[in-house]
């Protein structure tokens, strides 16, 4: 059992660590971890490059989210795991997910901050978590006009979700590890909220993309 579980974990990292800001500095070339706020996720290839790239970006994190979640349901739905078990291995394979898209290896662990990989993990774990965490991380971040504010709702959801069928505490406790990170890695947003210099979610569709190399 714990074999296998590390193989889930092992698994989620290395998907995690496909990065969709590599496709967009291999179509714009423009490598977005040295403009804007210099990370790799969605938000930052917006504001740089504008929302359609952002898009790009969201997609295909969203998607290796999923993709990791689904493949190991189908890998196990059919070992003879409990259904609480099978959660938690999803759970932590999803989680190693996030983590992986954080910390790369290959970008000196400094990815992305996690947001578009946690709605795939969310979908794919139940779709209507991951729907109510899209809508919380789309309404709350349109009313407040910070993406950040609705980004640790999307967490909360997490959180939630630890919650769910899963036993013992183990869940719990990565999930509130995962939203202590989301509040680390979003430390300078919140600072930059509080000195009115942080970039508006308006702002970013009124982004001009900047020309390729």
């Amino acid at each position: 059992m714990t074999g296998w579980l590390a193989a889930a974990l092992i698994i989620g990292y290395l998907i995690g660590c496909l990065h969709g800001s590599v496709a967009a500095r291999f179509i714009s070339g423009v490598n977005i971890k040295t403009e804007g706020v210099k990370n790799s996720g969605a938000s930052n290839a917006a504001i740089v490059l504008g929302w359609k790239y952002g898009a790009l970006v969201a997609a295909i994190d969203i998607g290796k989210g999923a993709a990791a979640v689904l493949l190991m349901r189908g890998l196990f739905s059919g070992s003879g795991l409990s259904p609480e078990m099978l959660w938690i291995f999803l759970f932590f394979t999803g989680s190693a997910v996030v983590i992986g898209h954080n910390f790369p290896f290959y970008m000196g662990f400094s990815g992305g901050k996690g947001t578009a990989a946690l709605i795939g993990v969310l979908l794919a774990l139940d779709w209507r978590l991951g729907l109510t965490g899209l809508l919380l991380l789309i309404i709350v971040s349109l009313i407040t006009d910070y993406l950040v504010i609705g980004v640790l709702c999307l967490y909360a959801v997490l959180l939630l979700a630890a919650f769910l069928p899963a036993q013992g505490e183990w869940p719990v406790i990565t999930a509130a590890a995962l939203f202590g990170m989301a509040l680390w890695k979003h430390l300078e947003n919140i600072k930059r909220i509080k000195e009115g210099t942080e970039n508006k979610v308006s702002a970013v569709f009124r982004k001009k993309p900047a020309k390729a190399a």
